[in-house]
């Protein structure tokens, strides 16, 4: 049976726009690779409309990164609240993400280290909240979950600083806090080791199906704190020492 890229956009575009979860993507639309999951990110990402930003991350230094098109709807810039009916888990994340400020099309490559971070115009904060089409996070394949935005719910950035380049992502002091008790208090921190590692990738390879980095399109690159789950009403605070802080309420 011929792999349904249609069938699995439209039924993650509808569980985001309804809130009703799917037990898993239908049958004969189910991805059995990466490039298959891939499909059906562009696919949804087409049907949302631009492309805003990205999440990229990998497992390990070594590992093959793997990546999310973002959108608007999503992306919120040092937003304090946001509503508890947005989510249906809240997985809390510290990240370190970037905003570019030229593009980086496909066509111009291959970038290398200096040619991306030279694209860049701020380095920022940032709280992803990891979420789910899926009745139950984690519950389904891996694909399934790359083709479901790699589990993104939304991206909260903090301040955006421009002067950036004397902070290493590698080793930037972190903490996340959940009402006022601190998880996580910790250097580095991030399963890539070394995010501008991701952000080259992204550039020559990640982003090459939906037009390359683009300017203004923001790139959070993995959770420097792993992902713990909470429930509503709860303040989220990540801090970056030298970068900077954000925080959210949900509720």
């Amino acid at each position: 049976m011929p792999f349904d890229i249609d069938a699995a956009a439209a039924a993650l575009v509808e569980a985001r726009r309804t809130g009703k979860r799917l037990d898993a993507l239908p049958e004969g639309a189910r991805p059995g690779s990466e490039a298959q999951a891939y499909a059906v990110q562009d696919a949804v990402a087409r049907i949302l409309g631009p492309v805003a930003g990205w999440k990229v991350g990998a497992p390990g230094p070594a590992a093959a990164p793997a990546r999310a098109a973002l959108h608007a709807d999503t992306i919120f810039v040092e937003a304090e609240t946001l509503p508890a009916s947005l989510f249906h888990v809240i997985g809390a994340e510290a990240e370190i993400a970037y905003r570019f400020g030229r593009d980086l099309p496909p066509e111009a490559g291959p970038y290398d280290r200096e040619a991306v971070l030279a694209a860049i115009a701020t380095m920022h904060p940032a709280i992803e909240i990891a979420d789910t089409r899926f009745a139950t996070f984690g519950a389904v394949d891996a694909h399934s979950q790359r083709a479901d935005q790699q589990n993104h719910g939304v991206l909260v950035l903090g301040p955006g600083l421009t002067d950036w380049h004397g902070l290493d992502p590698v080793t930037q002091p972190v903490r996340l806090a959940i009402d006022g008790t601190v998880l996580h208090d910790r250097v580095g921190g991030n399963s890539a080791v070394d995010p501008v590692r991701l952000l080259v990738w992204l550039a020559n390879e990640g982003a090459r199906s939906l037009g390359g980095i683009k300017a203004g399109q923001v790139v959070t690159t993995g959770s420097c704190t792993g992902t713990d789950f909470v429930t509503a009403p709860t303040r989220i605070v990540a801090e970056f020492p030298g970068l900077g802080s954000v925080a959210l309420a949900i509720g």
